[in-house]
């Protein structure tokens, strides 16, 4: 049985009690909240290669929990910029129409959603940006796509990742000299990636400064920078409410 024909057998007749449990509002039900990360990236020896999932999960995860926002999970994909060459991803147009846009058009039908929140937490998909029109038509929902983490994490698998990843508790902190060595992981800083590096003058110049003055594991940073996202998208969800 497809999801599509699920939706249709659901019994919407009877009551929902929407006003049950920790709740903002009646209405924060038809608001979903999805990650979007990416699951098999390189992020040298004291990160996982799905760290990026693992992040944006987290904080997406702690913030439904709070507000009662509908929990969707999150995406299976994702894309990157083609001069970047340190993990598995799709397409961007293949992960618009294969992936997102069916997920979140189905979880409309089944939920009653009216609006998306997407939390990223890989640069790469910041491709997406200039999308959210086309993701909004084919999924009929009012879609925010929520920036927080990439806008202030830093340079890839670094102070900032490091800090999160410690704090959530998949940091393996005993392997830094090994992290720090971009002979063995040049996707730290991206010192190693050298189309990603001539490419791109922000990721060149982050590259460098990284190259000489190293990184760290913060973790009253990597708290300040989760608390941040979740401050971001809890104003996201304030301000959906308010328009309703």
């Amino acid at each position: 049985m497809g999801l599509e024909n699920l939706g249709e057998q659901m019994d919407k007749s009877i009551k929902m009690k929407y006003s049950s449990g920790n709740v903002l509002s009646e209405e924060i039900h038809k608001i979903g909240l999805i990650a979007l990360g990416s699951h098999r990236e390189n992020h040298g020896s004291c990160l996982p290669i799905d760290t990026d999932s693992k992040i944006a999960s987290n904080v997406t995860l702690k913030v439904a929990t709070d507000t009662g926002a509908t929990y969707l999970g999150i995406f299976y994909a994702a894309t990157e910029y083609d001069y970047v060459k340190h993990g598995w991803h799709l397409d961007k147009d293949e992960l618009i129409c294969n992936q997102i846009i069916p997920q979140l058009d189905n979880a409309r039908k089944l939920l009653d959603l009216e609006s998306v929140i997407i939390v990223n937490g890989h640069g790469g998909n910041n491709l997406l940006l200039d999308e959210i029109d086309t993701i909004e038509d084919g999924c009929k929902l009012n879609v925010i796509f929520n920036n927080s983490i990439i806008e202030n994490e830093g340079p890839h698998a670094c102070t900032g990742e490091l800090s999160m990843g410690s704090v959530l508790g998949f940091c393996d902190d005993t392997k830094m000299d090994v992290h720090q060595d971009y002979s063995k992981n040049p996707e730290v800083g991206m010192i190693g990636l050298k189309m990603a590096r001539s490419n791109n003058q922000i990721i060149d110049k982050e590259a460098d400064y990284i190259e000489n003055h190293g990184m760290t594991i913060d973790e009253e940073l990597g708290k300040k920078l989760l608390n941040d996202a979740y401050d971001s998208i809890i104003e996201d969800i304030k301000r959906l409410l308010r328009d309703n």
